[in-house]
């Protein structure tokens, strides 16, 4: 498998039909979509991380029993370019590109001032985002790129920066009932502040339902939270969500915006500017949904990295938020595409295992509490938060499990207690071979896998009208390098884990990051 992880996928624009194995219910009606890295070579040039490979959006469609599959290449600016000059000429987080050895010193100075202030990439390969009625390839950059959810066709650029004042955006907005999207991005030295944003991207009015007006044009800002320092902005991939409050959390991994600046004079990538700072502590942020100010209560914990919140409720006078959390930043240089071919998906001594972690945040005053008093009064959890002098709440949390990657539960969920969460197991390495569900009361944890079978990040959708929160079904495609095997999307139920179906495609998929479901009356 490891050689496929710097071979150049192929698209399959036109529909095929999957052959499908097993009986897929017949209310499992909509399309998944499912963004990774696609292209990782252009002429004679290549890069250097896994994350940087431009963009492949997959398709599947489920209708009626039959599953039918098509793929594009994500026609970014950045897509273009490259194909255009047949090499790789415009920068990635991990692979500075830097102009062809034959042009002339005017090129290459354009190239260094464009460097030196970055305009980044629109290779959304990360993640699809729905904003109003519209749906968006996405990254992390102020860039998002809207598709045509059937076809796959690259559709408008789209800047934040002509709505609000973002650089950096999370790849992961939260949804509400009535179809508003929230976010976060980051705003560096705008107004010499720099600070995040907690925006609403509210659901499409009736005045605009007719309209071809972009949703971001009425983005509203919930809150600004300052950030800690001016030029080292703190990175984060995703935040919590309740009904009552959003859980950001500041971490000590940094990016340094003035060493980015000379990235590409100093002959390194943009990736290197990024610092984790362990002797720093971890800040946690409570912004109030009514007031759209941060709670005076300033919680923190020790030094940790979260990519992934998996879900946050309030209890009993607490905010209880989950994520899967790292002691450190080695997780992103076990992607570099090197890392991954010397390993070739075998178990590594400097894997840094992550560990599904339980916070509880206590709501009430501390004004009458003693320094060195546990203001956690919930029975059900071991997590802590323990009064320091100057009235802070040190935070210590319960670890359920270790080794659980891209966690997804039953969205209808979010916000409230949950029990149950779908992931990938990475007990060895950042490679899953196993599809994990964890009970997060009992932690009895279910497993499924096959010889030589590589599944995504699954994704739960709920059965209409079901029994139970584990009443539905996941979806993950897989990765099959037995011979004569094709790769497959498979289908499990979700309170067993056992398999109801599979639909196999006659074409080779490759490993991707985030998929989104878009149930058939919403196409």
């Amino acid at each position: 498998m490891a050689s496929n992880f710097s071979k150049n996928a192929e698209e399959s624009p036109e529909p095929c039909k999957a052959e499908v194995k097993g009986s897929i219910p017949s209310w499992l009606q909509g399309t998944l979509l499912r963004n990774g890295p696609g292209i990782f070579s252009v002429g004679a040039t290549s890069y250097d991380h896994w994350f940087d490979g431009m963009a492949i959006m997959n398709s599947f469609a489920i209708k009626d029993g039959e599953v039918t599959y098509r793929s594009r290449f994500l026609r970014s600016d950045t897509y273009t370019s490259n194909m255009a000059a047949n090499r790789i000429v415009v920068s990635e987080m991990g692979t500075m590109a830097y102009p062809d050895p034959s042009k002339n010193f005017i090129v290459k100075a354009i190239t260094f001032l464009n460097h030196t202030v970055p305009d980044f990439t629109d290779n959304g390969a990360s993640n699809f985002i729905k904003y109003g009625n519209d749906y968006y390839a996405t990254s992390e950059t102020n860039y998002i790129r809207k598709i045509d959810p059937v076809t796959l066709e690259t559709q408008d650029k789209v800047d934040y920066m002509k709505y609000l004042p973002v650089n950096l955006s999370s790849s992961h907005p939260h949804y509400d009932k009535e179809g508003n999207a929230y976010n976060i991005g980051t705003s560096i030295a705008d107004k010499a502040k720099t600070k995040y944003i907690l925006f609403k991207v509210p659901a499409v009015s009736k005045k605009d339902k007719d309209k071809n007006v972009p949703a971001l044009k009425n983005v509203e800002v919930i809150c600004t939270v300052p950030c800690r320092s001016l030029l080292t902005p703190s990175y984060y991939h995703s935040f919590g969500i309740t009904d009552n409050y959003f859980i950001f959390i500041e971490q000590p991994l940094k990016l340094d915006i003035l060493k980015m600046a000379t990235a590409y004079m100093r002959g390194v990538n943009w990736a290197s500017c990024l610092k984790f700072c362990p002797e720093e502590n971890t800040l946690i942020h409570l912004i109030d949904r009514k007031t759209s100010k941060v709670v005076e209560t300033k919680y923190f914990t020790g030094p940790m990295i979260v990519y992934h919140h998996v879900n946050a409720f309030e209890e009993d006078g607490h905010v209880v938020f989950d994520v899967i959390a790292y002691k450190d930043n080695s997780l992103y240089d076990m992607f570099y595409l090197s890392k991954l071919k010397e390993n070739s998906g075998m178990q590594d001594d400097n894997y840094s295992r992550p560990s599904y972690k339980r916070f509880a945040l206590p709501l009430q005053s501390d004004k009458d509490v003693a320094v060195g008093e546990d203001l956690v009064k919930l029975k059900y959890t071991t997590a802590s938060a323990v009064k320091e002098k100057e009235g802070k709440l040190m935070c210590q949390a319960e670890v359920l499990c270790e080794g659980f990657e891209l966690p997804r539960m039953n969205y209808d969920f979010n916000g409230k207690r949950h029990q149950f969460v779908y992931g990938n197991n990475v007990e060895d390495s950042v490679l899953a071979k196993k599809i994990v569900k964890i009970d997060t009361d009992t932690k009895e944890m279910v497993y499924w896998s096959e010889d030589n079978c590589w599944p995504s990040e699954p994704v739960f959708i709920p059965r209409p009208n079901g029994e139970s929160e584990d009443d539905g079904v996941v979806l993950s495609s897989v990765i099959s390098s037995n011979p004569g095997l094709s790769s497959f999307i498979l289908i499990l139920d979700g309170r067993t884990l056992k398999e109801v179906a599979r639909a196999c495609v006659n074409t080779p998929l490759h490993k991707d990051m985030h998929g989104f479901f878009i149930p058939q009356e919403n196409m």
